[in-house]
C-alpha cells in the first residue's frame, strides 16, 4: 500500500511515525505540505517523500489521508481532485462531513471520516471512524491500518455519531485535563507541594484508568469497591452530588456534541 498525507502536522506526523514504528516501509508514504521546514524535517527524520503540492505527488497511490485543519479543507479537496483515480481518501479533520467533502472532491465517494484523539501524539488514542457505503472492506481495512498506528479504532455506522464521540473522546482529553488541574490545585492549597500534587494526581489518574480498562466490571461497581461507609470518599462524593457534578459533566459533553454538529454545518458552506 502506498499513502500519501495532505499536510504534516502533528497528528499526520504522530500517524506517520507510528506507522515506520510497526514496520510500514517510509519510502511508501508520501507528504504534501506547504511549509518548507516541515516538509524537510519529515522528509529527514522519518524518510518519507515530500512534495510542496497536490499536484506533484500525483500518483496518490492506494490511499490519501486528508490531514489538513478543518478551515483548509475545501482548499486542500479542489487541489486534491483533480488527481483522484478511485483512492480510499481518509479525513481526520474534525467537523467536515463526508456529504461536503465529497462535493469539495468532484462527486468522489470512497471516503472514511475518523475522530482520532489527542493522546494519539503518543500511540495511546482512540479513533472512531465511519465510511460511506461505496468503501469496499479492503479499503476500511487500510484506513484501519492507518489509524490503528495510534491507537485503538471503533468503528460507527452512522456519521452522525462522529459528533458525540467528537465530544467525548476528541475533547474527552481536555476535561481529564481540567480535573487534573483541579485535583492539583486542591492538594496545593491542603499543603502539598506543587510536585507532590503534580505526581499524586496523575500516577492516580493513570492507575484509575488502568484498573478500569483491566477489570471486566462497569466502573461504577470499581467506584463502590473504594467508597466506604462514612469514609474520605464517600464524603467527597457526596460533595459532588451536592454539586451535581455528574450532571454538569452530562450538559458539557452534551454541548460539545451540538457545537460539533454546527462546526459541521458551518464548514459545509462554502
Amino acid at each position: 500500500m502506498n499513502i500519501t498525507f495532505i499536510g504534516g502536522g502533528n497528528m499526520a506526523r504522530a500517524i506517520i511515525g507510528g506507522l515506520v514504528s510497526k514496520g510500514f516501509p517510509a519510502a511508501a508514504i508520501g507528504v504534501v505540505d506547504v511549509v518548507p521546514a516541515a516538509l524537510e524535517r519529515l522528509k529527514s527524520e522519518l524518510g518519507v517523500r515530500g512534495y510542496a503540492s497536490a499536484a506533484e505527488a500525483v500518483p496518490y497511490g492506494d490511499l490519501v489521508v486528508m490531514a489538513v485543519k478543518p478551515q483548509q479543507m475545501h482548499d486542500a479537496a479542489v487541489q486534491l481532485a483533480p488527481g483522484l483515480a478511485g483512492q480510499l481518501v481518509l479525513s481526520i479533520a474534525a467537523g467536515t462531513r463526508m456529504k461536503d467533502l465529497s462535493r469539495w472532491l468532484g462527486g468522489h465517494r470512497a471516503l472514511v471520516r475518523c475522530m482520532p484523539n489527542a493522546p494519539a501524539l503518543i500511540g495511546a488514542g482512540v479513533s472512531a471512524a465511519c465510511a460511506a457505503p461505496e468503501v469496499n472492506a479492503a479499503q476500511r481495512g487500510q484506513a484501519a491500518q492507518v489509524l490503528e498506528a495510534v491507537g485503538k479504532v471503533l468503528w460507527v455506522e452512522q456519521e452522525a455519531l462522529l459528533d458525540p464521540v467528537t465530544a467525548v473522546s476528541g475533547s474527552g482529553p481536555a476535561y481529564v485535563f481540567y480535573f487534573i488541574e483541579a485535583m492539583q490545585q486542591a492538594a496545593i492549597e491542603l499543603g502539598l507541594s506543587a510536585e507532590q500534587a503534580r505526581t499524586l494526581s496523575l500516577e492516580t489518574f493513570l492507575g484509575a484508568a488502568r484498573l478500569a480498562a483491566g477489570s471486566d466490571d462497569p466502573v461504577s461497581v470499581l467506584r463502590q469497591r473504594v467508597t466506604s461507609k462514612s469514609g474520605t470518599t464517600e464524603a467527597a462524593l457526596i460533595s459532588m452530588a451536592a454539586d451535581r457534578v455528574h450532571d454538569a459533566i452530562g450538559r458539557a459533553i452534551r454541548a460539545a456534541s451540538v457545537r460539533g454538529r454546527q462546526l459541521g454545518e458551518e464548514l459545509g458552506k462554502g
